[in-house]
């Protein structure tokens, strides 16, 4: 008996595959498809994918989580500014640059700076804090959110090299039902302005919010196509206690690694992180999506006593990424796994 969802039947998984293997391309129900049917058969091919693109090394990225203050409601973050549970925080100027330094005393080529959008980070302070780490020789990948164009412009000149603004859904009806006061259609031009601008350009989405479906995942990565996007992280939705989303209870860590090797499949030569969420809901979920197609770890090197306070969902797993000890832990399970880590600074044009 055969499977049907849609016009496809399931054994016809290995024709989408190498469809997409030689075309780079497929429509929305030939995703839906991978998404709803997707196997080992769907990671080998991702990870093929990123073998032949991207080949064997993994870029660690250090990871700054400068501040917990967010001036935005989003129902699934822990960070939303109606959340009295939390404690607050924001690193001084000094505290950002020792953690930039340490960075580049550990070996990393690559920094990110997240936070909440927190009005106290102005453009002047942010390009002060970019030119001190343009200082130390490191590559420079900003992310906290939606900005004016001249504000994008500013961070540009001032010698930052990347940016991350997830669209976390492109489904306009479910995204306004979780940003209130937001906007789809700014979110979405924040993202072209920051590629127009040069910026290698990062972006990416939430698997297994409430209300959504298949459906708006397969667009999700057709956007990701049509932005033609450098990076993108997606992340299983993990519910906060103390947000409005706290009643869902799913583990969306298989829809997850789909969404991403489907993303690997159609964005062949793009970044892929192998997200903390991942780690936090599977045990090695890290190491599971190196093999599924990611090539990037983050990290974590904020100051120890603030680690725990960047709370966007519970219990996350973070690498302490500025002891020795875990690092080298880390580089043993991803040598065992026949990668490497890389020496180079990481941009989706490099050539190997």
């Amino acid at each position: 008996m055969r499977v049907f969802y849609g016009n496809i039947a399931a054994q016809d998984m290995e024709k989408i595959i190498k469809k997409a293997l030689n075309t780079r391309i497929l429509d929305k129900e030939e995703i839906i498809h991978l998404l709803s049917f997707g196997d080992n058969r769907l990671y080998s091919a991702a990870d093929k994918t990123r073998k032949e693109f991207k080949g064997n090394s993994v870029h660690l990225r250090a990871l700054i989580e400068f501040t917990n203050i967010c001036q935005r409601n989003c129902f699934y973050c822990g960070l939303r500014c109606d959340n009295k549970n939390i404690e607050r925080y924001r690193l001084s100027i000094n505290e950002i640059l020792e953690c930039a330094k340490k960075a580049k005393e550990l070996g990393y080529k690559t920094v990110v700076l997240q936070g909440g959008e927190d009005a106290f980070f102005d453009a002047e302070k942010i390009c002060n804090i970019i030119k001190e780490i343009k200082k130390l020789d490191l590559i420079l990948t900003l992310s906290f959110g939606e900005k004016d164009y001249d504000e994008y412009k500013a961070y540009k000149k001032a010698g930052a090299d990347r940016y991350l603004l997830r669209i976390e859904t492109t489904d306009k009806s479910l995204y306004k039902s979780l940003h209130p006061n937001m906007n789809f259609d700014n979110r979405v031009n924040c993202l072209y302005n920051i590629k127009s601008l040069g910026f290698e350009t990062g972006t990416g989405s939430l698997v297994g919010l409430p209300n959504q479906t298949i459906e708006s995942l397969a667009e999700d990565i057709l956007f990701f196509k049509k932005l033609d996007a450098d990076m993108v992280g997606i992340g299983p939705f993990i519910p906060h206690p103390d947000t409005p989303l706290a009643y869902v209870n799913k583990n969306n860590f298989d829809l997850s690694l789909k969404v991403m090797a489907a993303t690997r499949l159609l964005l062949p030569d793009i970044n892929i992180p192998a997200t903390t969420a991942m780690e936090t809901l599977k045990k090695e979920g890290r190491i599971i999506a190196l093999e599924s197609g990611a090539n990037v770890i983050m990290p974590n090197i904020t100051i120890e006593k603030y680690k725990a306070k960047y709370a966007i969902y519970p219990n996350k797993t973070s690498l302490n990424g500025a002891n020795y000890n875990t690092l080298l832990d880390l580089q043993k399970k991803i040598y065992n796994i026949g990668r490497t880590i890389s020496k180079s600074n990481g941009f989706r044009n490099e050539t190997l």
